[in-house]
């Protein structure tokens, strides 16, 4: 499986920090205890997917980097199906909320 990693917000960045605490001292959301895919753009075979790690339920708008005009797109929690690999060059976090 070929994976392609974007920016990843201070959010999901604090998620992965957490997830990788020890359980002791910490305890990481169950979305990201749970989570096989990564946080963030990557692709699997044929699909390129958005994966958003959070741990408050917050809906991100992200970048979508297509060959042509990119776009933005609001998605939610959790794994986002994008489109086909072969059109979908990357996508990442612009910092907002939507």
């Amino acid at each position: 499986m070929r994976i392609r990693h974007s920016l990843l917000s201070a959010a999901a960045a604090a998620v992965l920090t957490v997830g990788l605490a020890p359980a002791a001292t910490a305890t990481a959301p169950a979305h990201a205890a749970t989570a096989m895919n990564p946080c963030g753009f990557y692709e699997t075979g044929s699909d390129a997917r958005y994966n958003h790690c959070t741990s408050d339920g917050s809906n991100v708008i992200i970048e979508v980097e297509v060959f042509g005009p990119n776009y933005e797109r609001c998605v939610g929690p959790g794994d986002t199906w994008l489109g086909s690999a072969s059109r979908i060059q990357g996508a990442f976090y612009v910092g907002r909320t939507c």
